[in-house]
């Protein structure tokens, strides 16, 4: 299990976030050698570099190469945050299920879906967000809406019509 720990959790992170140690605190570890499924349980925080991941519960799928090929992450809510870029400034999400793509660097919020970068919020019932492109696609669901707040430009000037 102290394996689990030596491995780069999100490879589409700031490229020094990949070169950083993970550290992993939960109430309880279990490990599967035959199905290469990792559970956490009991407030789940992952960190490694710039990205930070809190849960309830937190289930990792590992390659047969040990490799971390996908994280499904679950609480009232579980949050997740990452530095993208420098220039892409802080990614901050929470859903009652978060699930990212090691593979694809893609992450799914579902269920009361937030993500807020740069100033923009997203709102709805599914959110899916590349860590890569910065890409964002919000999905309502039932009566609910998609929301976007964006903020205002504060390098516009404003002139009189005098």
């Amino acid at each position: 299990m102290l394996m689990l720990l030596a491995l780069p959790l999100y490879s589409h992170a700031l490229p020094s976030d990949a070169n950083q140690p993970i550290k992993l605190l939960a109430d309880k570890a279990t490990y599967s050698e035959r199905t290469g499924i990792t559970s956490y349980s009991g407030t789940v925080v992952i960190t490694q570099g710039t990205f930070k991941m809190t849960a309830d519960d937190i289930t990792v799928n590992l390659s047969q190469g040990r490799s971390i090929n996908s994280a499904v992450a679950t609480g009232r809510p579980a949050t997740m945050q990452q530095v993208v870029t420098q220039e892409k400034g802080l990614a901050k999400g929470q859903a009652n299920k978060i699930d990212y793509n090691a593979v694809t660097g893609i992450v799914t919020l579902t269920g009361n879906a937030k993500l807020v970068q740069n100033g923009a919020s997203f709102a709805g019932n599914v959110i899916r967000y590349s860590l890569k492109a910065g890409d964002v696609e919000a999905t309502a669901g039932g009566s609910q809406r998609v929301e976007l707040v964006f903020p205002p430009n504060s390098g516009s000037n404003r002139s009189s019509i005098r």
